[in-house]
């Protein structure tokens, strides 16, 4: 894959006025090269927008920006390493659970997203997109509803990981169809992909651009995208909402974090420089031709994003008794 061009989109002041008071180089940092940690295998989304960016955030910052994968637990081993970083030169991929629902979800993990990480970023949003085995979507959309009712759990379903945005949609899907089949969560979402092809999963809620790609051969089809409009890189594909399933609007995302140490003039220079990063022509259209919709906001905004979220979704996992029980 070509190397995104180093040439910085000229982004207006008055769009992004954060971008006018970034904070210079003054203190010298970074003094070394930055890691990047991604908590989902090479191939996955998350990794992929970590090493579009990775280039461009070096040429801004003067120093190299190593990705470094660490799958598990839905991208939490990545984020608690993060939380846990005292070098100063550490910087987090996250998803949605990562920064939202992580201690809703699982008490035990080893950091809190609100006490532990410093919002950077938030860089892009997407739908999900239902994608099914292509001979269980031959009579469309209620007829797998059907399919899924009377299958119960011999049927499975997989997502990247228990508390990511997928795990908890394909939650709600199931309680809008009456479904009841099993979650079977993986390393990553091109994990996920390869057991739908393998015949061992039935159905998943996948990113725009991995989804795009898996239904091209035909063994594969998509029947709705969990946003409330259409997504622009399908837009064949209709809302869950409008095939008259009860399921509310999702969006998955890709975000920055680093330790809660770590000094506000440096985050708010990431944050400059990500948001200089994902609006390059080249790294834009790469982004976009994933389904990936270009956010590239201040930590403030972020940190806005993970409050919100963190809100709603916290209501669904209690709907769904997701949480473990109180002690």
């Amino acid at each position: 894959m070509p190397a995104p061009t180093r040439r910085a989109f000229a982004c207006s002041l008055a769009t992004l006025p954060w971008l006018a008071s970034s904070p210079a180089r003054a203190d010298g940092w970074p003094q070394r090269p930055l890691r990047w940690l991604v908590g989902f295998p090479p191939g996955s989304s998350p990794d992929t927008t970590a090493r579009w960016l990775a280039e461009p955030l070096a040429a801004a910052l003067g120093r190299p920006v190593i990705v470094d994968n660490r799958p598990g637990a839905g991208g939490n081993l990545a984020a608690t390493l993060v939380a846990q970083a005292r070098d100063g030169h550490t910087l987090g991929l996250m998803i949605n659970g990562n920064l939202t629902t992580a201690r809703l979800l699982n008490p035990a993990t080893a950091y809190d997203p609100a006490r532990d990480l410093a919002p950077v970023s938030l860089l892009v949003v997407a739908p999900l997109v239902l994608v099914v085995s292509a001979p269980l979507a031959a009579g469309g959309p209620d007829a797998f509803a059907d399919a899924a009712r009377r299958a119960g759990d011999r049927w499975n379903h997989g997502s990247p990981g228990v508390g990511t945005l997928a795990h908890l949609g394909a939650a709600l899907l199931q309680r809008a169809v009456g479904a009841s089949s099993v979650h079977v969560p993986y390393a990553g979402n091109p994990q996920v992909v390869q057991a739908l092809l393998a015949g061992e999963l039935q159905w998943a809620l996948l990113p725009p651009g991995l989804a795009a790609t898996a239904v091209q051969g035909g063994r594969l089809t998509a029947l709705g995208v969990t946003s409330a409009g259409r997504s622009a890189l399908m837009p064949a594909v209709p809302p869950l909402a409008a095939l008259g399933w009860d399921v509310p609007p999702l969006e998955v995302w890709n975000a920055v974090a680093m330790p809660r140490a770590q000094p506000a003039a440096h985050t708010q220079r990431v944050a400059a420089a990500l948001a200089d990063a994902v609006r390059q022509p080249a790294v834009r259209e790469r982004l976009l031709a994933q389904g990936w919709t270009v956010a590239g906001t201040a930590p403030e905004a972020l940190a806005r994003r993970m409050r919100e979220e963190t809100a709603r979704l916290g209501d669904v996992i209690r709907a769904l008794r997701l949480a473990p029980p109180a002690r």
